[in-house]
């Protein structure tokens, strides 16, 4: 399972923008979590896990995350079970 973290500027347009490469490739999450920074830093942490996905695809998609708009940091990790 790959794992996403993105921080990303607290705007309507955030969340479909950070969906977009998901979508572009079929792909639906597995799971999304959103939270607005307690702060008010203006500031969303968005969580996402996509099942069945390798590290190598995850990472492409996560460069992709980067380059868009009003995201500040993409983290990429892969979830081990067993």
């Amino acid at each position: 399972m790959a794992c996403f973290s993105v921080h990303a500027k607290s705007d309507p347009g955030s969340l479909p923008r950070v969906l977009e490469p998901f979508a572009k490739r079929g792909l639906v999450p597995a799971q999304v979590h959103v939270t607005r920074d307690r702060d008010d830093n203006g500031l969303l942490q968005i969580d996402l896990q996509m099942a069945d996905m390798d590290l190598d695809t995850a990472t492409t998609i996560g460069r992709s995350l980067n380059q868009i708009f009003g995201i500040q940091s993409v983290l990429v990790s892969e979830k081990v079970t067993g």
